[in-house]
């Protein structure tokens, strides 16, 4: 490519190269733009006679390591700089940087560098830039009000940096939009004059410790405001009192996250006046109290008031918020029936009522998308119906359902849902959630009956758990047709009979525990049965072999016969496979998935980085 003569755009992003950066490709003289960012380039930079007339140089998230070439300071023509993630291994002379006089886009976040940048010499060299990235680096922003004539910033990034203060020369930037300084250790009050900036978009204040917000002065709340913010990120902070009223008047707002703090008082009735945008509304782990708003906006998609202390009843407004795809309002104090109005709700797929005061029984529903379902630690009882979960058709074949482009994590690229699910028999915050991720949790509840035999249908699940109820009669065989199952707990219930030899050829099945229940007959052999421990079959007095044999030091009331209680009844089950086909039951095929369940809170930076967008100038040739 060398030979490429009068080569002036040279973009290759985003893809999987490896490699070294060819130097000869840079030493070409009509070179303008070069951008072989979000790759897996390796090795050192070596600019040569890199070209002068440059003007957008992106190399920032690869593999690179080493100094950065102080011939760098020649490029007085570059627009854009990204030397993002670039691992400098040690100290870095950043005034090489100031001589950039015609810099628009400067992108320098995670150097691993041990040197402090000075963010008030950036300020005052670079009277073009609009775009500043130093997140990741230590950075030393005090006396920034001091700075005379800064740059007027539309994207400022100072996540993790360490900073204590809130800098203030953004009080002055107009033309904000995106304004990042999430992860340091700023306290006090978020300033009043952050909410009138008037093409603030985008705010992330995450993982600091705020106490609290400054109201926004009236005479220019009312005189010259307009709210064009749409994302407002709060979490993980020390706010206490009552969530300000002012947040309500920021009618563009299509993310509001402020769980993990202190908040106190009711959720504000006027949250229900949000605009038609609003899309994510998140309070998570706070301390409010009263009942959910009658008027909640019914554009949410995803809403989460878990962790509180909220009582009453489920709003029946809910059912007008015909986009709802994940609610969650666990852990409160909740007093009601099972709310099957909700199965109207064609987009949901998440539910989640687990830890509060449900109660009564529960009637066969239709959840045509529903993906999880914890109704965990309540107090329904009753028996479900053997049909119950004939309509559940996003759990009879993910695969097919799903749209191909779809998959990957539930959310967008500002934002994730996230929720706390027991797997495997250990409770785990899951902080983000995969799209093919399928999960039923009745347990700690009082269920009583036969297991539904329509469970055979859903040969997606992944995670079944009925514990600590009481069902009663047999396992049913058909549930060897669960072929992604992983995680199956039936543990303290009254089920009798055998463990269906079936089951020893789920491939996936990892976590299983029968205990605590009148089993009887052989334990199935396979690989998946000799890994369990011995307490996953412990007082089952009937039940014997040689899987049990090795996996339990003491064999437990061994038998020498093996139940002669017959097998269920197919009848029954055919029926409703019959019905199934009849809906539209098309049998998936097996993704051979392992799930790796995410415990980090890691998005590709390609994806997650809100900078990303419209950095390119219009190009004309």
């Amino acid at each position: 490519m060398s030979s490429l003569s009068k080569l002036e755009f040279f973009y290759a992003r985003a893809n999987a190269f490896t490699g070294t950066i060819p130097s000869s490709l840079l030493n070409i003289p009509s070179l303008l733009y070069f951008d072989v960012s979000y790759n897996q380039l390796n090795g050192t930079l070596e600019f040569g006679n890199i070209s002068s007339s440059l003007e957008d140089l992106s190399l920032g998230y690869n593999n690179l390591n080493g100094p950065i070439p102080k011939s760098i300071s020649k490029l007085v023509n570059l627009w854009i700089l990204d030397l993002s993630h670039l691992n400098t291994q040690g100290s870095v002379d950043f005034s090489i940087f100031l001589h950039l006089k015609s810099l628009n886009d400067l992108r320098l976040s995670n150097l691993n560098s041990t040197t402090t940048i000075d963010l008030n010499a950036f300020l005052s060299s670079f009277k073009s830039l609009q775009t500043l990235d130093l997140s990741g680096n230590h950075v030393s922003a005090r006396n920034t009000s001091s700075v005379s004539d800064p740059p007027l910033l539309s994207q400022f990034n100072l996540s993790g940096c360490g900073l204590t203060e809130f800098p203030k020369f953004l009080k002055t930037q107009d033309t904000m939009t995106i304004l990042d300084i999430s992860n340091n250790k700023i306290n006090g009050q978020v300033p009043g004059w952050l909410w009138t900036l008037p093409n603030l978009d985008s705010v992330y204040l995450s993982n600091n410790t705020f106490i609290g917000f400054q109201r926004p002065t009236k005479q220019r709340l009312y005189s010259t405001w307009k709210s064009s913010m749409r994302y407002l990120f709060g979490a993980n902070n020390n706010f206490t009192g009552y969530i300000p009223s002012f947040i309500c008047g920021l009618h563009s707002l299509t993310v509001l996250d402020l769980s993990n703090n202190k908040f106190n008082g009711s959720i504000p009735r006027c949250m229900g006046n949000f605009s038609t945008f609003l899309e994510v509304l998140n309070l998570r782990k706070n301390r409010l109290h009263g009942g959910l708003p009658e008027n909640i906006s019914a554009s949410v998609k995803s809403l989460d008031v878990g962790h509180n202390q909220l009582v009453g009843n489920l709003p029946r407004s809910l059912v007008l918020i015909s986009s709802l795809e994940v609610l969650n309002v666990e852990s409160n104090m909740i007093n009601d029936t099972f709310p099957f109005c909700l199965s109207s709700l064609q987009e949901l797929q998440v539910l989640v009522l687990r830890s509060n005061a449900f109660h009564g029984p529960i009637q066969q529903a239709g959840f045509s998308k529903l993906r999880i379902i914890d109704i965990s630690h309540n107090h329904f009882n009753g028996t479900l119906p053997s049909n119950f979960f004939l309509y559940w058709t996003a759990m009879f074949s993910l695969g097919k359902t799903e749209d191909q482009s779809n998959r990957g994590y539930m959310g967008t690229s500002y934002y994730s849902d996230s929720m706390v699910l027991m797997i495997k028999g250990v409770e785990m915050e899951m902080v983000r959630i995969l799209n093919i991720l399928t999960s039923i949790d009745f347990s700690g509840n009082k269920f009583e009956g036969e297991i539904p035999t329509s469970i055979c249908l859903l040969k997606e699940l992944h995670l079944f758990n009925i514990s600590n109820n009481a069902f009663t009669g047999h396992i049913p065989s058909r549930m060897a047709n669960l072929r992604e199952l992983e995680s199956l707990d039936v543990s303290l219930n009254k089920l009798s009979g055998e463990i269906p030899q079936e089951l020893g050829k789920l491939s996936y099945l990892s976590y299983m525990n029968f205990s605590h229940n009148q089993l009887v007959g052989l334990v199935p052999g396979g690989t998946q049965f000799l890994t369990q421990s011995c307490s996953s079959f412990e007082d089952n007095p009937g039940l014997f072999g040689p899987s049990l044999e090795k996996v339990c030091v003491e064999i437990h009331g061994k038998t020498s016969q093996e139940s002669d209680i017959p097998e269920l009844e197919k009848d029954e089950e055919e029926v409703i496979s019959w019905k199934a086909a009849a809906i539209g039951f098309i049998p998936g095929i097996s993704f051979g998935l392992t799930m790796g369940y995410i415990l980090v809170s890691y998005k590709p930076e390609w994806f997650m980085n809100p900078f990303d967008r419209n950095k390119r100038r219009s190009i004309s040739t």
